[in-house]
């Protein structure tokens, strides 16, 4: 029998090694039975690279691993799950085509013959479905469930392998509020059935609420491992960036000018033509930032599309500083001003497989001067990415460095510097801080404060209702595709709760 006084897991002095980077430099971790601990640190601090040593998808370069107090050798993630170690990554590892209970059993097929037994994987999904409140439909096909949805299925699939360390990278970067809320239920589901937890995080105060201790990690070092009770937002901030970090944005009072993104009477159909933006009108003037708030899915992706020519509106025109634009494409949009930083940095914000200077250059290939004799110039792209993602403190990489081998936050820095370095009249910044650290956010959040003081024009669309309350001059809410609420930021969480359910129809419509 294991003793309980030995925590269940110890990492010491863990070092791993890239070219160029030491991601983690005799890193020291150790998990309890029946603890939340969270890894707390700014994007390329190496919380995500930390996790994979242990999952057995990089092996150290230094340092061991021990389980129950014995030494074990983690070399793949295979002999990770043996062990007892589950992951849910960022992204998930979902088949999209099986139903939740064939990604539950894939690999370890319960067989009827040579057969899956299906009902057998049903009755086993709804059995640890129902012990851990992690409420999924077995025969649903994963690529039909929302988000949350999904990544319950991952929770449950680490559970049917029977974890007794769940490892969660960021586990609510792309969850609403009610989402994450029961993601903590299920967490402390799992803590009294004695199942530990690494939570990996960079939001403080979900930290606070769901974890019992905090190790804190900077540039690859450990900085220190606090108790939860007591820590406060700013203390486990200073920690993070090893300073002082302004939680709230200070936005000056500042005048407004004439509109340059106008909206009237936009309509448009999902990918399924069905009706997802309903008669929606507003716009946008010189030096203000308007936000649009409101629940996931209820339209913001389609009118951001509509906005930007990747969907064309059914009804309804938009213009952009005196330019109709309504049904153009994309270079059209572009070229009359508007820059957008998309809400899927994978999907819309960047080419993974290109590199920096290629991502970076994106806006700018066609313009004259930046080729020669019809092919880009490799010098002339560095010459331009380089200072930029110094300026925009983008880690883990050069100009050369492909995109997909940075962190999720720095791949969304750099598609935020691309965007602001491009002058834009008009700016979208859909989800702009979704995946990034308190340090992070604060940099972000001036820079649209600074782009609005410039006399720009900023749409805000985010999930995060103290992000919109703390940015915006103004806040529409959208509700099953239609305006149906304009607040002051000032306005109590409750009038935004009520509005953002419906609550605010009969209610001052936006102009």
């Amino acid at each position: 029998m294991p003793d309980e006084r030995v925590p269940i897991l110890e990492l010491r002095g863990i070092t791993k090694r890239f070219p160029g980077v030491v991601a983690n430099d005799h890193v020291d971790f150790d998990l309890n039975r029946g603890e939340v601990h969270a890894l707390l640190g700014e994007n390329g601090a190496g919380k995500s690279t930390l996790m994979n040593v242990l999952y057995g998808l990089y092996h150290p370069d230094e340092g061991e691993i021990r389980l129950d107090g014995e030494p074990v050798k983690i070399d793949s993630a295979r002999r990770a799950i043996g062990l007892g170690i589950g992951m849910v990554h960022q992204h998930f590892m979902l088949v999209p085509v099986m139903t939740v209970a064939e990604n539950l059993v894939l690999g370890a097929e319960p067989r009827n013959g040579p057969l899956l037994d299906y009902n057998a994987a049903a009755r086993r999904t709804r059995e640890l479905s129902e012990r851990f409140g992690l409420a999924v439909d077995p025969d649903a096909k994963v690529e039909n469930l929302g988000v949350g949805a999904q990544q319950r299925v991952e929770i449950l699939r680490a559970l049917f392998r029977g974890a007794k360390v769940l490892v969660l990278d960021e586990p609510t970067a792309v969850l609403t509020a009610q989402e994450t809320q029961d993601l903590f239920r299920v967490l402390h589901a799992l803590q009294e059935e004695g199942t530990s937890v690494v939570f990996i995080s960079h939001k403080l105060n979900e930290v606070l609420d769901v974890s019992d201790r905090v190790t804190v990690l900077r540039r690859g070092e450990k900085i220190d491992t606090v108790v939860t009770e007591g820590s406060t937002e700013r203390s486990l901030a200073r920690l993070m960036v090893g300073r002082d970090v302004l939680l709230r944005v200070e936005k000056p009072e500042h005048k407004v000018g004439e509109p340059l993104l106008q909206v009237e009477g936009v309509s448009a159909l999902d990918d399924r033509e069905l009706p997802a933006v309903r008669d929606v009108s507003f716009e946008v003037r010189a030096g203000e930032i308007v936000a649009i708030a409101g629940v996931d899915a209820n339209g913001q992706s389609e009118l951001i599309e509509v906005l930007t020519g990747l969907r064309k509106p059914t009804e309804g025109t938009v213009t952009v500083d005196g330019k109709d634009v309504t049904g153009k494409s994309p270079r059209v949009v572009q070229d009359a001003g508007v820059g957008c930083i998309a809400e899927d940095r994978h999907r819309r914000g960047l080419v993974l497989d290109f590199s920096l200077s290629e991502n970076v250059f994106l806006r700018e290939y066609r313009r004259k001067g930046n080729t020669r004799f019809g092919l880009l110039s490799p010098r002339r792209m560095a010459e331009r990415a380089g200072p930029m993602l110094k300026d925009f403190d983008v880690r883990g990489g050069t100009s050369d460095t492909r995109a997909a081998s940075l962190s999720g936050g720095n791949q969304q820095k750099v598609v935020i510097a691309r965007e602001l370095s491009a002058d834009p009249a008009v700016l979208i910044a859909a989800q702009p801080t979704r995946g990034l650290d308190v340090g992070a956010i604060e940099f972000v959040h001036r820079r649209l404060v600074e782009q609005r003081d410039e006399g720009r024009a900023i749409l805000l669309v985010s999930l995060e209702l103290e992000e919109v309350r703390s940015l915006a001059d103004r806040v529409l809410v959208i509700y099953e595709g239609a305006i149906v609420a304009e607040l002051p930021p000032s306005a109590s969480e409750e009038d935004f709760g009520v509005a953002m359910t419906g609550g605010g129809r009969g209610g001052e419509e936006a102009a």
